[in-house]
């Protein structure tokens, strides 16, 4: 299967032609309960996940970056039945990870504002790859530590040194809107983008240089141009004609 394209298709039939346990990393994010109107285009769930599921390296991972919908107080639940889903073809749910948006502006008026999404992350047994990512800690230095707490419950303490960056817990803050999704204004023309930062991130830890990185749902191309960035080979598919000529626009940019 020929690497670096974006193709306008069916991803269900791609996937058919695409090589058996070829792909490193999917990021991807489906349709939400029929949230948005995707140019009328159907989602064929079961037969993504299955696709998927054969076209993913054993140690391959699948991120799906997926919502629910509430309606008349009652949430849907969608994004648990695919997990178990995933779960029964037998990937791995090796993490449930949050998506938090730290700027909503759509307001529940009686239930707190919703203010997240899920990164289910699959994989086909132990990942191959993971890079961690860091985050600065608040405290730095020597500092007298406890190391051993005796049957008097007092702590013992020994002059020791905190590290100056710890892995990152599994819930990920981002801005969404312009120029916290993207600044390519280009993008917006698809009716849901996830930001960049969310594709470079799980790229970035599941993955090393060369590897190939598969959004089957590409859309607007996030998660091919970030895998641009990052020295990664990509293949994305979109059934439209239309998204897929905003993604070739933004993966040149970057190729520039």
């Amino acid at each position: 299967m020929e690497m670096n394209q974006l193709v306008v298709t069916n991803c269900v039939e791609f996937m058919e032609k695409m090589d058996e346990n070829s792909v490193d990393l999917t990021v991807t994010s489906p349709p939400y309960d029929n949230l948005r109107d995707y140019k009328g285009y159907s989602f064929d769930f079961e037969g993504i996940a299955k696709g998927l599921y054969r076209v993913t390296k054993e140690g391959g991972v699948v991120v799906w970056v997926v919502g629910d919908r509430t309606h008349k107080g009652n949430r849907s639940l969608t994004s648990f039945r695919q997990a178990l889903y995933f779960q029964e073809l037998g990937f791995n749910v090796h993490d449930i990870m949050i998506y938090r948006k730290k700027n909503t502006p759509f307001m529940r008026s009686n239930a707190y504002t919703n203010c997240y999404e899920f990164m289910h992350v699959f994989t086909k047994g132990k990942p191959n790859a993971f890079n961690p990512l860091t985050d600065q800690t608040v405290r730095q230095g020597m500092e007298m530590m406890p190391f051993n707490k005796g049957a008097d419950g007092v702590n013992n303490k020994a002059l020791g040194k905190l590290n100056d960056a710890k892995t990152r817990a599994n819930i990920w803050d981002y801005a969404v809107g312009m120029h916290g999704t993207t600044s390519d204004k280009i993008a917006f023309q698809h009716p849901a983008v996830f930001p960049e930062k969310l594709a470079e991130d799980h790229i970035l830890s599941w993955t090393n240089e060369g590897d190939l990185v598969f959004d089957p749902m590409c859309g607007s191309g996030t998660t091919p141009k970030m895998a641009v960035k990052h020295g990664r080979n990509y293949i994305g598919t979109d059934i439209s004609d239309e998204y897929i000529e905003i993604a070739k626009e933004r993966v040149s940019s970057i190729q520039k």
